[in-house]
């Protein structure tokens, strides 16, 4: 091992540490708020019990729109609203801020479209045995898209692991921040391309641990 990446052992540790937090606040920002606004616009949609097309339209053009800005764009454009809600806009804490607002429409539309694949006769069948709407999303829904879900979800993560590293082009810390300040601005390849390899290293582990895990609940 170099003497450079002997030197960063611990700054790698806590970049690690601080791309896994950036990671975890979007993830939890997506499933808590994407998943329900992914299941609001499957109801809303065409043919469904909540069908409404003017405030689907509407909800799915807000998703489109955000989803539409490039993120390094997004991540400035924010930067009011981040210094509002965390006092800063440098650190792990307020790159979190628009990883979060740019997770909640992409699980968003991925749950829509997974939602989609479940057969219109499984929830007619629970309609007419009278299952309220509330026990149509979790009974039926969810539970017959649940390996389309963590395959979304898996998805998401690996996405917004690239995203996290492009945080740290403006300082918002991680993974992506080591290889900027030592990997680019010191021109230290050898940092660069262990950030590179880490990254897909967990790119691979994330993966492999989605499909594992779509693959065992899915029971067509």
């Amino acid at each position: 091992m170099s003497e450079n990446l002997i030197a960063i052992l611990p700054e790698l540790w806590l970049a690690i540490g601080q791309t896994f937090l950036m990671l975890g606040i979007g993830l939890a920002a997506a499933i808590s708020l994407g998943g329900p606004l992914g299941v609001l616009l499957f109801q809303m949609g065409p043919g469904q019990t909540l069908e409404n097309r003017t405030a689907y339209l509407i909800i799915s053009w807000l998703v489109n729109t955000v989803r539409s800005f490039p993120f390094i764009i997004l991540l400035v454009a924010l930067v009011p609203v981040t210094r509002i809600l965390v006092g800063t806009s440098i650190g792990p804490l307020a790159a979190s801020v628009p990883l979060s607002v740019a997770a909640i429409p992409y699980l968003a539309r991925l749950v829509e479209q997974s939602l989609r694949e479940v057969p219109k006769g499984v929830i007619e069948a629970a309609q007419a045995m009278g299952a309220s709407e509330l026990q149509i999303v979790r009974r039926v829904l969810i539970r017959e898209a649940r390996s389309g879900l963590v395959l979304a979800l898996t998805v998401l993560a690996v996405s917004f692991l690239s995203y996290s590293a492009v945080a740290g082009v403006v300082g918002g810390g991680g993974i992506g921040d080591l290889a900027i300040r030592y990997g680019y601005y010191r021109f230290q390849t050898d940092v660069m391309l262990l950030t590179v390899a880490l990254l897909i290293v967990l790119v691979q582990i994330i993966q492999f641990g989605g499909n594992a895990l779509a693959h065992k609940l899915d029971k067509r």
